[in-house]
């Protein structure tokens, strides 16, 4: 079973498929004028198949995020009055995809793209906003540090839903994050991207700051509020817990109302199959059988 974490067994052999490395990778960013356009032009590449090898787009809050980390000051100031000409302006969202392959597979999917976005009002911009992107993805997390440092701390939710709830569950979960320590006087800063299409729907991966307190106690309080409150909702308004991420304890708690109590009651039928003294990661995913609780190990 996929997704077991860890509670059927451990992995003690594995085969490995090796590819050629693609004669080309390139990412390429397209903004369109909203969210609304964007999310359409997503929606279209991924029914139509669209043989891209990632694609990604960011809510008007995260493009503003990160064009202002992207550095080159003057330069990001003429690309905004540009797109502004071009119908681009204020609430623009920015789309990030590649395409990867052989030169005739990369041409072949940049035209499709490209086409499609026309048609829902994208303006390309290349690859060059697409390279600055590549060059950061694996070095975006070690912001963590550097925010902790600077007393703030941050987080991701992630989801995924159909292409019909996409607007009402992002929406949503911003707003319970957004407004989730008025009582405090806290601000939280949003942002969302959607990424992970398929045909019928997508991933929403939303990311939240905020400030870290005086105490570890205070922060994690906070952690705790802004994250039980938007998991909640996330299953309460037609979204999986997770989609990517994995559920782990942190998420374990929501399953019930996601999945049901049948499929529950099915899962934990597997892992004492599997695992009747429950050693395996005990207490991940469903509780540990009231019988194996006090099995030693």
């Amino acid at each position: 079973m996929l997704g077991s974490e860890g509670r059927l067994g451990i992995i003690t052999k594995v085969k490995v498929r090796v590819s050629p490395l693609p004669q080309r990778e390139r990412f390429q960013v397209v903004f369109f004028p909203n969210w609304a356009q964007g999310r359409d032009a997503c929606r279209e590449l991924a029914q139509q198949r669209v043989q891209l090898s990632m694609l990604r787009l960011s809510n008007a809050e995260e493009t503003r995020t990160q064009l202002a980390l992207a550095g080159y000051e003057r330069a990001i100031k003429w690309l905004q009055r540009a797109l502004a000409v071009r119908g681009a302006g204020t609430g623009k969202c920015m789309m990030t995809f590649g395409v990867t392959g052989s030169s005739v597979q990369c041409r072949s999917a940049l035209r499709q793209a490209r086409r499609i976005a026309r048609r829902f009002g994208g303006v390309y911009t290349g690859t060059l906003l697409g390279k600055k992107w590549e060059a950061k993805r694996f070095t975006m997390p070690y912001l963590r540090e550097a925010l902790w440092q600077k007393g703030y701390v941050i987080d991701t939710l992630e989801t995924a839903t159909n292409w019909s709830n996409v607007d009402a569950l992002m929406n949503a979960m911003e707003h319970s994050l957004r407004s989730g320590l008025n009582s405090q006087n806290e601000a939280v800063h949003v942002f969302t991207h959607l990424s992970h299409v398929y045909g019928q729907g997508c991933s929403l991966y939303t990311t939240y700051v905020f400030r870290a307190a005086s105490g570890y106690a205070t922060a994690l309080d906070r952690w705790k509020i802004l994250k039980h409150s938007t998991s909640e909702l996330i299953v309460r308004q037609g979204g999986t817990i997770s989609h990517q991420h994995g559920v782990g304890k942190d998420h374990a708690p929501y399953l019930l109302q996601e999945k049901g109590a049948l499929a529950i009651q099915t899962i934990q039928h597997v892992c004492q199959g599997f695992d009747p003294q429950s050693m395996m990661n005990p207490g991940t995913l469903v509780p540990a059988s009231k019988k194996s609780k006090g099995a030693k190990s």
